[in-house]
């Protein structure tokens, strides 16, 4: 059965409010009932000794306004109409051309040496945080501290960011009391989590230290890298538009409700179901068909791999979207200033 994804207003779903309400506020996470495990672990598999692993969670606080934001993500609560006009703003193009020309060595290195497009690199950055405008007001150690002990739907997960994160920490020699970055302890240029950091972060500038936080050569290599690690497909489309060719009704009838995000079934295959490409594409190409609440009603579209790719960063195929239509105006606001400056009319 396939897979249709809708993507429509969910503002009639329940949210997942606060799970971590009803646990006490821990001023001192040395004091939390799941820290002596934890401590046990970075100790026994991680080399760290118990009293730098206690100091460390007694500086760190339980952030209510954290656990707030993580229940009611933007990708969740809003449509798509409502959504694209976050990142897809006059402001944001015009900096991510002024980024693209202040950094266009690096850009175009990246380019050449992983395969991704300059305007996809300036466009996650973008959206991620203004080109370094904004990468988080949140202390690391609070966010993730909060969430790996007082979120339980998502806590292995981020107990194991914490984790990677005092391993980062002892491994750049930096004090993990320093850093800021995101609620969800994202950090740098790129927001990149502890474990992407250390599995995908490099040193594109040479001086040989990876710094996303200062050095945005080192941030336009990370994620240039890291697009390609995840499949990134050179010189392949991100989207194609669709359109269907029978009653809605119909076809989200054939859909098995579970929003897979790989691509798994054929165009040709979408095509028998009722949704149909509007230019012309291989029918062999494997791609999710997905539907947004767009400003003008209703549109389709298929996602590629390269689509897929950019869900790696952020599991919301609207936030793929928002990259994507980010990444055009800044490629053809990118265009026009160089045919400015070479007096091309």
């Amino acid at each position: 059965m396939l897979s249709f994804m809708r993507l429509v207003s969910t503002k009639s779903l329940p949210l997942l409010l606060g799970l971590g309400m009803a646990i006490p506020s821990w001023a001192d996470y040395s004091t939390h009932p799941l820290a002596p495990a934890f401590i046990d672990e970075m100790v026994q598999q991680h080399g760290f000794t118990a009293a730098e692993v206690k100091q460390l969670l007694s500086k760190a606080q339980k952030r209510q306004p954290i656990l707030d934001a993580i229940a009611r993500p933007a990708e969740k609560s809003k449509t798509w109409k409502e959504y694209r006009p976050i990142f897809i703003v006059p402001m944001r193009v015009t900096n991510g051309v002024a980024f693209w020309h202040e950094h266009r060595a690096a850009l175009a290195l990246a380019e050449k040496e992983y395969g991704v497009p300059a305007e996809i690199i300036v466009s996650i950055i973008g959206v991620e945080t203004n080109y370094g405008r904004n990468m988080g007001s949140w202390y690391v150690m609070d966010a993730l501290s909060t969430l790996a002990f007082d979120y339980p739907p998502r806590a292995p997960f981020f107990r194991s960011e914490l984790v990677n994160y005092l391993i980062l920490t002892r491994e750049q020699k930096h004090d993990p009391l320093e850093f800021k970055g995101s609620y969800a302890g994202a950090m740098g240029y790129g927001q990149f989590m502890p474990s992407s950091y250390r599995n995908y972060a490099v040193d594109f500038s040479g001086d040989g230290f990876t710094d996303i936080w200062n050095n945005p050569t080192d941030a336009i290599g990370s994620v240039a890298n890291y697009f390609k690690k995840h499949g990134w497909q050179t010189g392949k489309a991100v989207v194609v538009p669709a359109k269907l060719s029978q009653a809605r009704n119909q076809v989200l009838a054939n859909e098995a409700f579970n929003q897979v995000l790989q691509p798994g079934v054929t165009i040709n295959d979408w095509k028998k179901s009722g949704v149909v490409p509007v230019t012309k594409v291989d029918g062999k190409i494997p791609a999710i068909a997905i539907e947004f609440d767009g400003a003008k009603g209703l549109e389709y579209w298929f996602g590629l791999q390269n689509f897929y790719t950019i869900t790696r960063y952020n599991r919301s195929p609207m936030y793929a979207m928002a990259v994507y239509d980010l990444s055009v105006e800044i490629k053809n606001a990118m265009n026009k200033s160089n045919n400015s400056a070479a007096g091309v009319n």
